[in-house]
């Protein structure tokens, strides 16, 4: 993980310092836009299927926002690194994730749904810019502490929007997460504005055949590989279908929030902490495989679970198995890449990762059109003992767990 630690290269010293205040201001923009794209999550699929549609179709909802990152973030990724700018990827986002959720409000029609989805997508793209640019208000020694600034910051919100939803469904309607959504990205946008663009270090123009070479990476590959089994079972479970199984058993839309909670809470822990302290035990590849099959065990009990409180208990353990996972294959995908190129790096990375977010949920769909939801969770635990199974195969540790540097294990947050 010691690699995370190098994206603060990408500024000039003189320009770190002068960055430095802007950590804050930056980190409550992003925020707001994971905010305004996470409210409604929880009950999007019940949402979906409340207008009528099959399990298939909900399948295709939830998976266009997989397909529409498949094709945006690397070229996101591409042309942020080509124009050498951050800013204007950053507006790109914000304009998104307000358009998705007025989209939601356009029309009570799946088709409606599918378009709004899939401009989220376009949102959640962005994400590979937000990544590197906040990188950029540290010096490369505290990158890692960066990398776990921010995802602590996006868990947050994610888990803040998220357990509100349920609630405000149950007393002023479906709508009402899709306006909350709007308001607050209209918001960060103008906050966005304020937000001023970063002093890269002068370089010789970029030619696209020189960023060409960064997904020839072995490394980046294998992890990029990985990460599409891991975002196959978060997008089946708690992003998917959990919610559905959680008001298939009689919970009530507004109790969806302690699910949510449930899930959250000990992935935020374990994102911020799990990977540092297991990576010592375990190393990298013992904890991606712990990771990767307890979260294989959970994601079978689902479907047999008789209350919500016994269905809350698998997802707290799916939720701290799967936030062991997310911060090693994130630090992983950037090893060894200059950092002139590492935004194209993590667009390859996060496009690639998509075909899970995109495809998991659209054949968890069909299968449980044909199986009942049970199938669906049968797919995404075989996609994590895949998983657990090929990081065994692939991750090779450059050291003993307990002899890697104390730089190395600093850089284990995601």
């Amino acid at each position: 993980m010691a690699a995370v630690e190098r994206l603060g290269d990408e500024l000039a010293p003189a320009a770190r310092g002068r960055m430095g205040s802007g950590r804050f201001y930056f980190l409550g923009i992003v925020f707001l836009f994971w905010f305004s794209s996470y409210i409604y999550v929880p009950v999007l699929s019940p949402y979906v299927e409340h207008l009528g549609a099959s399990y298939v179709m909900v399948g295709a909802v939830l998976g266009v926002y997989g397909l529409m990152q498949i094709l945006f973030r690397l070229p996101i990724g591409i042309g942020s690194d080509l124009m050498n700018r951050r800013r204007p990827f950053i507006y790109l986002g914000l304009i998104a994730s307000g358009a998705s959720c007025l989209l939601f409000l356009a029309g009570a029609h799946p088709g409606w749904a599918l378009a709004a989805r899939a401009v989220s997508g376009i949102a959640a793209s962005a994400w590979v810019v937000y990544s590197v640019m906040f990188a950029g208000y540290f010096p490369k020694e505290e990158a890692g502490r960066a990398m776990g600034m921010l995802q602590f910051t996006t868990v947050i919100a994610q888990l803040t929007s998220m357990m509100i939803s349920g609630y405000m469904v149950e007393h002023w309607g479906w709508n009402t997460p899709f306006i909350v959504g709007g308001i607050v990205a209209a918001g960060a946008l103008l906050l966005a504005f304020r937000l001023p663009e970063q002093q890269l270090e002068k370089r010789n123009a970029i030619q696209l055949k020189d960023l060409a070479g960064v997904v020839k990476e072995p490394l980046l590959v294998r992890v990029s590989l990985l990460s599409v089994l891991a975002h196959c079972v978060l997008f089946i479970t708690m992003f998917g279908y959990t919610p559905n199984q959680a008001l298939y058993i009689g919970a009530s839309k507004e109790s969806l929030g302690w699910l949510t909670l449930a899930f959250m809470l000990p992935h935020a822990i374990a994102t911020l902490y799990g990977s540092r302290l297991f990576g010592r035990w375990l190393g990298d590849r013992g904890t991606l495989v712990l990771g990767f099959a307890g979260s294989a065990v959970f994601t079978l009990l689902i479907p047999s679970m008789p209350t919500l409180a016994a269905l809350c208990a698998t997802q707290i353990g799916n939720g701290f198995m799967q936030g062991l996972i997310f911060p090693l294959l994130l630090g992983k995908s950037v090893s060894g890449v200059a950092p002139f190129k590492r935004a194209t790096a993590m667009g390859f990375y996060q496009a690639v990762y998509a075909i899970g977010m995109s495809g998991g949920p659209f054949v968890a769909g069909w299968m449980s059109a044909g199986y009942g939801l049970r199938g669906g969770f049968w797919l995404g635990a075989v996609a994590a003992g895949l998983a657990a199974l090929l990081s065994w195969v692939w991750i090779r540790e450059a050291g003993a767990p307990g002899k890697r540097s104390k730089r190395e294990r600093q850089g284990a947050g995601r």
